[in-house]
C-alpha cells in the first residue's frame, strides 16, 4: 500500500505555469510570499517560485538539488526521489544546483527549500520525509491534465518514463500536457505516495549527473568563478590565531604592477569561531592573482604573539595523560550505568590501556576561497559551502542587507569533510569587498589551507574493562580528553562533549556497568567540525580495546565481539531511537565471511575487524594486511553497511569506498603538531596523505538490502577503518598500535 507524508504545517506546493507553456512545481513556506528559483531551472520564465521541477513542452525535466554536493552524491540521490515519484524518464532529466532559497518576513529569513546542508549524514533523511511530495504532485497534475483530455477518470491512467498511458494504449509525453497541467489547482492534502514495489529508479544504480564532466574538466567550482571587475585577494595571516599586527610596511607590495590596494583584518570581537576570520591578518588585492602573490611576498610584517605562543601539541598530550591518571572529577560525565565499584569485585581478569590520535586538518582538495559582489543593495556571492543558511549568516549579519537582498551560487564543492560548515573566509571576503568597495575574489593558498584550519583536537582515551569468570565483559569504564570542537560557538559548558564522543557508542547499554567521562582541555587552537566526529576518535580506542580484550583471553576476536553483543535485541539510545543488535551482527558476520575470516589464525597475513552504529546506521570492516620488514601493505578492505532503503547503490558504494581511503589515509600518516602556539606543518610534504601504494587496490563494499528508512552514509564508514587495520597490523606483526599516525608509530615498535 502506497503511503502518505505529512508535510509541515509550514509547507505547501505551489505550481507555476510559465509563460513559455512549461509546468514547474517546488515546495515552498506559507509565510513567504515568493521563493526563489534559478533562471537555468525557469528557462524564459523569470518569475519566482520554490523549484524542484520543471517539465518543458519538449518533455525534458529540470529537477533541482537543493543541498551542496562536495562529492557525496546528494545532485544525484536526493532528484532521483522526486524522479522517481514523478515516473521521469532518467535519460531526459537534467539536475540544476537550486544555491541558496532565503524570503523575506518582516526581516527574517525564511528558508525556502528547507534542508540545505551537506556532509553531515542527514541529506536523505531529511529528502526522503520532503522531496516525494513534489514529485508525486508534478505526476498528479500532469495525470489530471490526461484525464480530462480524455474525459477519462484519472485513476484509469498510468505513468511511466515521461509518459502518461491510457488503457486503450495510447501514450501522452509530459510535454504535450504541461500546458493544461499548470492550470490546474493542486489538492489541498498530500498526495498518497509509490508503493516500494513499484520503483523503478530507487534502489537501481545510476552515475553521478556530475561524472562525465567531473573526469573532462568541465566542472565549474566555485575556485573557478570570477566577475570581470573583480579584484584577488590573498592572505598573510598571523601565525599565532590570538595574535596582532605588531607593524607593517606596504611600499614594496604596492610597488608591484597589478597590486591595488593592502587591507589589514582582525577576527570580529565577540563573534563565534566560524563566523568571523581566524585570524589576525593582512590581504594583499590586486588585479590579478599573479600580482597578489607578488604583492604578498613583498609585504614586510611582524606579528606579535597572543596568550598561545606558550601551547605546544606535546604539552598538551602530556597534560592529557596526567588528568586521565587522577581522581579529579570529569568535566563531563556522559554516561554512567551499573556499579563498577560491585563488578570490580567480581573481576577474573581486568584489561587497560590508552589510545593517543593526533591532531588532524581537513585539506580539502579546493582551498578555501569565496567570490563576492556587493551592490548599494544587493550581495552576490559564489561559495563552496556545506551549508548555504550558514554562510547567509555571516553575510548578514556584516552587511545589514534584506534577507531576500543577498543570494548565493554553490556550485559543485571540491571537499568538505566538515571544514566548509565554518564560513571565516566568507566573511574575510565580505570585510575586504566592503572596504575597496569593488567585488572581491579570496583565495587561500593551500600552505594556509594547512596552517590556519579549523582542526580535530588529538583525543587520549584511557579504558579499563573488568571481565568475569564467563569471560564476560562486566564492567567498562572510559575516560576521554580532548579540546572541544564546541568550545567558543555559544553551547553550554555542559554540552561540549558532545562534540567529542556519544552517549550511546558501543559498548554503552551492552555491559551492565559502563561509564564514560569527558575532560576538556582549554586550547587556542581553532577547532571545529571533522568528518566523522565524533564517532571516529571513539571507534579506533573503542573497537581497538576489543580486540586487546580478545587477545588477552586468547580467542577468536569475532567470537568475543558477539559475545559482548549478545543476542539481537532492541535497544533505546539515550538520544532518540533503538539500537539494533541484530542488523550490527548482520554487517559484523557479512565483513568477516567475506574476508575469510574462518582461517583467521592460520593465515600468514593479518585480518582484522572492526563495527559500530551511527544514528540508525550499521557498519562493519574486515581488513587483511601485510607487515613485511618495516613495509605495510593493505592487501584487503571490505565494508558492510545497514543504511536501510538504499536510494543510489552505486553512489553509496562510492561513499562507503571513498570514506575508508580517508579514514585510513588519516590513520596512515598525517598528524598536526604545534610549538610556540604556531603550527609546523605548512604543507602536503609536511603533512602527508596515503599514496595510491598504501592504499588497497580495492574496497568490497556489502550493501545489505533493507526496505526501512533511509540513514545518511557520507561518513558512515570511517569510524571502524582505523581499528580494523591496526588490529590486522597487530595479527601480521605481534606489535600493537595504540598511538596514531599509524606508521610512525608501527616503525618505532617493530
Amino acid at each position: 500500500m502506497s503511503g502518505c507524508m505529512e508535510l509541515s504545517r509550514r509547507r505547501f506546493l505551489k505550481v507555476l505555469a510559465g509563460t513559455a507553456g512549461a509546468l514547474v512545481v517546488g515546495i515552498g513556506y506559507a509565510d513567504a510570499a515568493e521563493v526563489p528559483i534559478p533562471p537555468g531551472m525557469l528557462g524564459q520564465d523569470f518569475g519566482k517560485l520554490g523549484a524542484y521541477v520543471r517539465i518543458d513542452r519538449d518533455g525534458n525535466v529540470l529537477i533541482g538539488a537543493r543541498d551542496p554536493d562536495t562529492g557525496t552524491g546528494t545532485a544525484t540521490a536526493l532528484p532521483r526521489i522526486i524522479a522517481e515519484e514523478l515516473d521521469a524518464d532518467w535519460t531526459h532529466v537534467t539536475v540544476v544546483p537550486l544555491g541558496l532559497g532565503v524570503e523575506n518576513k518582516n526581516g527574517k529569513p525564511v528558508w525556502s527549500y528547507g534542508h540545505q546542508r551537506s556532509g553531515t549524514g542527514d541529506s536523505i533523511p531529511a529528502a526522503w520525509a520532503d522531496l516525494r511530495q513534489a514529485g508525486a504532485l508534478a505526476r498528479w497534475l500532469i495525470t489530471q491534465a490526461a484525464a480530462r483530455r480524455l474525459g477519462i477518470a484519472a485513476d484509469r491512467l498510468r505513468c511511466e518514463d515521461g509518459m502518461v498511458i491510457a488503457p486503450d494504449g495510447r501514450r501522452f509525453p509530459y510535454g504535450s500536457l504541461v500546458e493544461a497541467a499548470g492550470k490546474i489547482d493542486p489538492p489541498g492534502a498530500p498526495l498518497p505516495l509509490k508503493a516500494p514495489q513499484r520503483y523503478r529508479l530507487i534502489g537501481q544504480n545510476a552515475g553521478d549527473v556530475d561524472a562525465r564532466r567531473i573526469v573532462t574538466g568541465q566542472t565549474g567550482y566555485a575556485i573557478d568563478a570570477h566577475y570581470p571587475d573583480a579584484l584577488v585577494a590573498v592572505l598573510a595571516q598571523c601565525p599565532w590565531p590570538d595574535g596582532s599586527l605588531a607593524s607593517i610596511e606596504t611600499a614594496s607590495a604596492l610597488a608591484v604592477k597589478g597590486v591595488v590596494k593592502v587591507v589589514p583584518l582582525k577576527p570580529e570581537a565577540g563573534v563565534p569561531p566560524g563566523q568571523t576570520a581566524i585570524a589576525p591578518a593582512v590581504a594583499v588585492l590586486a588585479e590579478n592573482t599573479w600580482a597578489a602573490l607578488r604583492g604578498l611576498d613583498e609585504l614586510k610584517l611582524e606579528w606579535k604573539p597572543g596568550a598561545s605562543a606558550g601551547e605546544d601539541s606535546a604539552k598538551l598530550e602530556a597534560q592529557a595523560l596526567a588528568l586521565l591518571d587522577t581522581d579529579s572529577a570529569p568535566t563531563a560525565r556522559v554516561r554512567d550505568d551499573g556499579d563498577l565499584k560491585a563488578a570490580n569485585r567480581k573481576a577474573a581478569r581486568r584489561v587497560e590501556a590508552v589510545y593517543v590520535q593526533p591532531w588532524l586538518a581537513h585539506a580539502t582538495p579546493e582551498p578555501m576561497n569565496c567570490l563576492v559582489r556587493l551592490d548599494k543593495d544587493q550581495a552576490t556571492l559564489v561559495v563552496p559551502t556545506q551549508a548555504p543558511q550558514q554562510a547567509w549568516a555571516v553575510v548578514q549579519r556584516l552587511t545589514g542587507l534584506a534577507p531576500d537582498r543577498i543570494a548565493i551560487e554553490v556550485p559543485r564543492v571540491g571537499g568538505g569533510y566538515g571544514r566548509r560548515l565554518d564560513h571565516d573566509y566568507v566573511a574575510e571576503a565580505v570585510m575586504l569587498t566592503k572596504a575597496v568597495d569593488k567585488p572581491v575574489r579570496l583565495m587561500w593558498t593551500r600552505e594556509q589551507d594547512l596552517a590556519h584550519d579549523y582542526y580535530r583536537s588529538s583525543t587520549v582515551h584511557k579504558i579499563k574493562a573488568v571481565i568475569d569468570r564467563k569471560r564476560h565483559v562486566i564492567a567498562w569504564d572510559q575516560r576521554m580528553a580532548s579540546a572541544s570542537a564546541l568550545a567558543g560557538r555559544g553551547v553550554a559548558a555542559d554540552r561540549l562533549w558532545m562534540s567529542e564522543v556519544a552517549a550511546d557508542q558501543v559498548p554503552a547499554g551492552l555491559v551492565p556497568a559502563y561509564r564514560s567521562d569527558w575532560y576538556g582541555l582549554a586550547s587556542a587552537m581553532p577547532r571545529g567540525p571533522f568528518r566523522g566526529e565524533p564517532h571516529v576518535a571513539n571507534a579506533f580506542a573503542v573497537e581497538s580495546f576489543i580486540d586487546e580484550i580478545a587477545h588477552s583471553l586468547r580467542e577468536d576476536p569475532l567470537d568475543t565481539r558477539l559475545r559482548l553483543l549478545g543476542q539481537p535485541r532492541q535497544i533505546p539510545l539515550a538520544g532518540a531511537g533503538t539500537l539494533d543488535i541484530g542488523r550490527l551482527i548482520n554487517v559484523l558476520k557479512l565483513a568477516t565471511d567475506r574476508i575469510g575470516w574462518n582461517n583467521w589464525l592460520h593465515t600468514v597475513n593479518g585480518l582484522g575487524l572492526a563495527c559500530w552504529h551511527v544514528n540508525g546506521a550499521y557498519v562493519a570492516h574486515a581488513i587483511e594486511a601485510q607487515v613485511k620488514g618495516e613495509k605495510l601493505s593493505i592487501l584487503r578492505a571490505v565494508c558492510a553497511v545497514d543504511v536501510g532503503r538504499v536510494i543510489n547503490p552505486l553512489g553509496l558504494q562510492g561513499q562507503v569506498a571513498g570514506a575508508t581511503l580517508d579514514a585510513l589515509s588519516n590513520a596512515l600518516n598525517p598528524a598536526i603538531t604545534f610549538a610556540g602556539g604556531q603550527v609546523q606543518q605548512q604543507s602536503l610534504k609536511d603533512y602527508p596523505l596515503a599514496s595510491m601504494a598504501q592504499l588497497p587496490r580495492d574496497v568490497e563494499v556489502i550493501t545489505v538490502p533493507n526496505d526501512g528508512a533511509p540513514t545518511g552514509a557520507s561518513f558512515l564508514a570511517m569510524p571502524t577503518a582505523a581499528p580494523a587495520l591496526a588490529n590486522a597490523v597487530f595479527r601480521a606483526s605481534a606489535v600493537r598500535v595504540r598511538r596514531l599516525p599509524l606508521m610512525k608509530e608501527l616503525l618505532r615498535l617493530l
